[in-house]
């Protein structure tokens, strides 16, 4: 079982899969590298794939302390690419994994070949915040109105109704309340708006319509934010857009990534 070691000495769990180019894909908040269970073969078929456990998530370790920001988990990536002897790759993160990836990229740009940016936010003042409604919905306390609320930000009913779980994006549910405070707070206080134009790697953002978890307005912001980026839109997607619309958005990434 791999581990890379932090500069502040935590150790980071992470899988390769795959072959070809490296990819590192990112998951989002309180989320393992389960994230990518469902779709983790559309691109291990033509990438060598790299996924990893957060801090405080999966087989990593879990502090209970000040040291979780998006800025530090991209530095964490950076670990994992030093010790699975990858010097450059591709990078593809959704939700706060795109937070991660924005600072990826614009603090070790010869580390990022490609990268894409999935239903994220720059964050600060000048991301889209999510509504009052949305926040009240996340706000219950118990677990069964919470999973239903979450549900219903990430897909559709009608894929709902025809997609038996398990379903990979609610959360790591072993990993500590006060690591979810963590990350909860880490995602709150990214802020990457100034960074962006710093980006060299060429960039597709990806967003669906229909995301209120994290809104669809975010998408063209980072695009017009980063020289040079593409932004594609995936009419009727929710947040977890990459599973739902699967046959839309894997090949659409990973022809992205193959272009010279």
């Amino acid at each position: 079982m791999p581990f890379a070691r932090t500069s502040d000495g935590f150790a980071v769990h992470y899988e390769i899969h795959g072959s070809g180019r490296p990819l590192v894909l990112l998951s989002g908040q309180s989320n393992s590298l389960h994230w990518w269970d469902r779709v983790r073969d559309d691109f291990a078929a033509r990438f060598t794939t790299i996924v990893l456990d957060h801090l405080g998530t999966g087989k990593s370790d879990c502090p209970d302390a000040d040291v979780y920001s998006t800025r530090r988990f991209a530095s964490d990536v950076a670990a994992v690419l030093d010790a699975a002897g990858i010097d450059r790759a591709h990078v593809y993160g959704t939700s706060m994994g795109g937070r991660i990836a924005q600072w990826l990229a614009a603090d070790r740009p010869e580390r990022v070949d490609r990268l894409v940016l999935g239903c994220t936010s720059p964050g600060g003042r000048s991301g889209v915040e999510r509504s009052a409604e949305v926040r009240r919905s996340l706000a219950v306390t118990e677990p069964a109105a919470l999973r239903r609320a979450l549900l219903d930000l990430m897909y559709t009913p009608e894929w709902l109704a025809r997609t038996p779980g398990p379903y990979f994006t609610l959360g790591d549910r072993d990993m500590p309340a006060y690591a979810r405070r963590w990350h909860l707070r880490a995602s709150a206080k990214h802020d990457a708006w100034d960074a962006l134009p710093s980006i060299q790697a060429p960039t597709l953002v990806v967003h669906g319509t229909d995301d209120l978890f994290n809104p669809a307005a975010n998408a063209p912001l980072i695009a017009g934010r980063i020289p040079g980026a593409v932004l594609h839109m995936i009419e009727g997607a929710r947040h977890g857009y990459f599973e739902e619309f699967q046959d839309i958005a894997s090949p659409l990434v990973a022809d992205f990534l193959e272009q010279s």
